[in-house]
């Protein structure tokens, strides 16, 4: 085989990912949620299209809340909890509104919005921390296709590394409940079929 036939030769598929943000939160809007808000499941056309969509019997995963958890299982998955794949921790801000925090005198919340990628709230972590903890669980899910259940944050964090973005342009990208993303991580490479598809 010549050198431009090796250079031509179609990269190995290491693993297909089917990236999919939660269902909305049956809560409060505008508030920064933890890990036992609930999932809205009452768009069940949406989730009906969403799971014809899907791969049949492949390997799926979700972080360890109780929205994802609910959206895998109503898209008739077995997901295993994943903790690497859970959303950013926003510590002491968690369960309070974006409204409340800028009332707030401290000027913590406000100073973070000044590098949002590379700041962390008090008492948690930044979006640039996610993208690592995203990328070691990435590196333990199995070969071939792989359905995740997860949070907008995790989405752009695998984009960011399949994309060798910053993670401030990651944060660009808009990710919807219920929507999908497709992300193959190729040997030496990745590539992206689509970003925020919805139902």
């Amino acid at each position: 085989m010549s050198s431009g036939e090796a250079h031509k030769r179609p990269r190995v598929v290491e693993r297909s990912l089917w990236l999919i943000r939660h269902a909305p939160v049956a809560a409060t809007k505008g508030v920064i949620h933890g890990p036992n808000a609930p999932a809205d499941l009452s768009d069940r056309d949406a989730l009906a299209t969403l799971k014809a969509q899907l791969p049949i019997d492949c390997y799926a995963v979700c972080s360890p809340t109780r929205r994802t958890t609910e959206t895998a299982l109503a898209l008739g998955l077995d997901p295993v909890k994943q903790p690497e794949f859970r959303e950013q921790d926003f510590g002491a801000w968690t369960g309070k509104s974006h409204a409340e925090l800028a009332e707030e005198p401290d000027p913590a919340y406000r100073d973070f919005w000044i590098a949002p990628a590379d700041n962390a709230p008090p008492g948690g972590e930044s979006f640039a921390n996610q993208i690592n903890r995203t990328k070691a669980g990435l590196e333990i899910l199995p070969p071939g296709a792989s359905i995740l259940v997860v949070h907008s944050g995790t989405v752009r964090a695998v984009l960011a590394i399949a994309l060798d973005l910053s993670p401030d342009a990651a944060l660009r990208f808009v990710i919807d409940p219920l929507s999908l993303t497709r992300v193959d991580l190729l040997e030496g490479g990745s590539r992206v079929g689509q970003v925020n598809w919805r139902p």
